[in-house]
């Protein structure tokens, strides 16, 4: 927890009050001193707005990170209209995170992924999305079929190819645009 807190910038002060304790207690728990319960526990896990797994296990995810992912995979996929189904660049970002812990035991994003019915995608994608789409970084279309079907069709916006992806590390990158080759059709 003490990693945590330097890599935010916080103080034992500004964490002590957060959890509801004084700060030389706070101290004593970095250092290894003092036990700290459950409550505590979940009081950092919301204060760091991370689930109780992700403060536990100190696995982190790096939203940006993720976020440059996803723009990877939308910049690499070769469409003609530049447009991938939401669905499919769940799964290649999944495909990206479970090659990369494979190979090297420990994941690309640091997303915890949850099993639903179109396969493993961690609870925080929705978020990304939306928050990109928001921020103008990606668009999203929807498209219905004869059969009533509809799909999210997710693009990157033109103002926005200029974004340098410099979170991704040479390896990952290659390892990625694999992925988005193997994916194209």
């Amino acid at each position: 927890i003490k990693d945590l807190r330097l890599e935010n910038s916080k103080t034992q002060e500004e964490l002590a009050t957060a959890i509801g304790m004084s700060r030389p207690t706070y101290a004593n728990i970095e250092s290894g001193k003092q036990e700290i319960n459950l409550d505590q526990l979940e009081k950092l896990a919301k204060f760091y707005s991370l689930d109780l797994t992700s403060l536990i296990s100190g696995v982190v995810p790096d939203f940006e990170k993720y976020k440059e992912m996803l723009l990877f995979f939308l910049r690499e996929t070769k469409t003609k209209d530049g447009k991938i189904p939401k669905t499919k660049l769940a799964k290649m970002l999944y495909l990206a995170d479970f090659g990369w812990f494979y190979e090297n035991f420990n994941s690309m994003s640091g997303m915890q992924y949850r099993k639903i019915a179109y396969g493993p995608v961690p609870d925080a994608y929705f978020r990304v999305v939306d928050e990109m789409v928001e921020y103008g970084k990606i668009s999203i279309d929807v498209k219905s079929s004869d059969e009533g079907r509809t799909a999210f069709l997710i693009s990157e916006k033109v103002t926005n190819l200029n974004q340098k992806l410099n979170r991704l590390s040479k390896g990952e990158a290659v390892m990625m645009k694999k992925i988005a080759n193997k994916w194209a059709d």
